[in-house]
């Protein structure tokens, strides 16, 4: 039997019979506040849960459908998504840091404010999402950011090496010390060599005056 308590009253929201939830259909369920730190739910179909302020730190999302999830305001800090779908999900204000997601899918997700600093999203797609977050040393190569929303975006010291960010919004973004051979840049040119230093010149990926 497992048990799925609150995170703060630990009274029981759910019961399982059996003794593990990987690979289990778990959509639509309501776990808004759930205590599942270290809880192992690869394979899972989780498909639009609410999981607004959940307490998910290590857990094993492994390939897990989190789809349409709301996931706002949860601690996945050091959580392993990879291979995870998160299509269309929010997780306005979530922390990830930390967290595993090699080719995670989070096209048209909502992650304004979200907490990804040294997040490991290599080959990640995240085209077409809202990423006004925070990236500090997140690893970023190779991830698909076309037509995704990084205005404002902290990128400092990521690695977006031959990312793509082609029609990308990086207005305002700060990406000092970011890594940026091989990466597309917003006009869809491949980019070998770093802009030349110098009075007049910008990065770039600066398309804007």
């Amino acid at each position: 039997m497992i048990e799925i308590k609150h995170k703060k009253t630990h009274v029981v929201i759910v019961q399982f019979e059996g003794d593990s939830l990987e690979g289990m259909k778990l959509t639509g369920l309501k776990l808004r506040e759930a205590a599942l730190a270290g809880m192992v739910l690869s394979h899972a179909n989780m498909t639009n849960c609410d999981l607004r302020e959940v307490d998910m730190r290590k857990a094993i999302l492994m390939g897990t459908a989190l789809n349409a999830c709301c996931l706002n305001g949860a601690n996945l800090e050091e959580a392993d998504l990879s291979g995870a779908n998160l299509t269309d999900a929010f997780l306005i204000g979530t922390n990830l840091a930390g967290a595993r997601m090699k080719e995670v899918k989070l096209r048209y997700a909502q992650l304004a404010g979200a907490i990804l600093c040294h997040a490991q999203l290599e080959g990640a797609d995240l085209s077409m999402a809202d990423l006004r977050a925070n990236f500090s040393d997140a690893n970023l190569a190779g991830a698909d950011l076309r037509a995704a929303n990084l205005t404002g975006a902290n990128l400092t010291g990521a690695n977006l090496q031959g990312a793509n960010l082609t029609h990308a919004n990086l207005t305002g973004a700060r990406l000092a010390g970011a890594r940026m051979e091989g990466a597309i840049n917003t006009l869809g040119r491949t980019t070998t060599m770093p802009a030349p230093k110098g009075k007049g010149s910008r990065p770039w990926w600066r398309v804007w005056s």
